[in-house]
């Protein structure tokens, strides 16, 4: 069958016009003159689901940017998606928001092994991420063109919450119980090499996995140590079982966490007031702070999000996803990849709500300093240290 000549001149046309559209150049991902599009993931659901509010918490950032008129007049139009935890769903949920939404730049993002899962992948499609919910020296060393850490390494933290044990409580006999991934492996090294200037090692170190809900013979392995103080690097989950499992069995040493367990009105109704006395580092100031900032977000979170409760986890997601709303400022109109990775990286000395951030071309390790605070009465604060850095740190700004 013979075409006619209008045929054929319709089809090259046709052709002519696809072959235009799959050469023209694509438009900027990630953003356009009127949003820039943010994401985080964060357990929402699963053993993890305390830690879920940090990415609500950037919400709130993100929603009073947008009330004051936003960036450049860019609004920011943010995603969150429940990884539950679960490494593999992480890169699941990370790849459709990448492909699908085209996502500018992730912030937060709760636990080691999910952001240890999907590190590569943002890279790979110069995909910005600031201020990991977690903080492994696998994020930094070597360092990662797209990956900005605001929170202390965990092995600085526990370096620093170690020499207070040693110190300033004069305990001897310490153990340590760890969440058998990136996140309490860099507990563990960071507490026996603070040990190893003083030639002491553990009583007891023992892994454990994040789901396990029997913890009877890890807890009776501490008792029968000896261990005086007990340094924890697990999920809120975790570390309920663990203080509810010691109680039962007699065992009360001076229990010492991660910043990760630093929300103490949560912890302390959760465990059943078991929380009270316990010792964390932590990694911004508390919520109920006079800084003017924190007090702003406050009121902020009563009007824009009343569900929510004001919290140390919430507050965080402010002071994660806070570098990023600086740096985006400072990139000005003209946005992209470049002109934001050029203004993160040139962020000395920025302070909002948590420690002094400083980011060069050569260190994305905003900061190693952490507070050294105790749970009091009904979940209140009560600080033992001013911010302080690791002087072992194994990286210098």
């Amino acid at each position: 069958m013979m075409f006619g000549r209008k045929a054929v001149m319709a089809l090259i046309a046709v052709l002519a016009v696809l072959l235009a559209a799959d050469v023209a150049p694509a438009a900027p991902a990630g953003f356009d003159d009127s949003e820039i599009r943010i994401a985080q993931w964060g357990p929402q659901t699963g053993p993890a689901a305390p830690w879920g509010s940090v990415a609500r918490g950037s919400k709130l950032l993100f929603d009073v940017i947008n009330e004051e008129g936003g960036i450049h007049g860019r609004k920011i139009k943010y995603f969150i998606r429940d990884d539950q935890y679960n490494p593999a769903q992480t890169a699941a949920v990370v790849k459709e928001l990448v492909e699908r939404q085209g996502i500018f730049a992730f912030v937060g993002g709760v636990s080691a092994a999910g952001g240890l899962a999907v590190k590569d992948f943002l890279a790979e499609n110069r995909v910005i991420w600031v201020g990991p919910a977690t903080s492994v020296k696998e994020y930094v060393f070597p360092v990662q063109p797209y990956l900005f850490s605001v929170y202390p390494l965990y092995e600085d933290e526990a370096s620093i919450l170690t020499k207070y044990i040693v110190e300033t409580l004069k305990f001897k006999k310490i153990g340590i119980l760890y969440q058998n991934d990136s996140y309490g492996k860099n507990g563990y090294d960071g507490c026996k090499q603070r040990l190893a200037t003083y030639k002491m090692s553990l009583t007891a170190e023992i892994p454990v996995e994040p789901t396990e809900k029997d913890l009877a013979s890890q807890i009776l392995r501490l008792k029968n140590s000896g261990a005086e103080a007990v340094l924890m690097y697990v999920n809120p989950t975790t570390a309920v079982i663990t203080l509810k499992t010691a109680a039962n069995v007699g065992y009360k040493p001076q229990w010492v966490s991660s910043n990760t367990l630093s929300d103490y009105p949560l912890m302390h109704k959760i465990s059943g007031g078991l929380w009270e006395g316990v010792i964390t580092g932590n990694f911004g100031e508390t919520p109920e702070s006079k800084n003017p900032l924190m007090i702003k977000y406050k009121e902020a979170a009563k009007r824009l999000a009343p569900e929510e409760r004001w919290g140390t986890f919430y507050s965080a997601g402010i002071l994660f996803a806070d570098p990023l709303v600086e740096a985006l400022k400072k990139a000005g109109r003209n946005l992209g990849t470049d002109a934001v990775l050029k203004a993160l990286n040139s962020l000395k000395d920025y302070q909002t709500i948590g420690p002094k951030i400083t980011f060069t071309e050569k260190q994305h390790q905003g900061s190693n300093s952490v507070l050294i605070q105790k749970c009091g009465p009904n979940g209140s604060y009560i600080e033992l240290q001013g911010w302080t850095p690791n002087e072992l740190a194994t990286w210098k700004k």
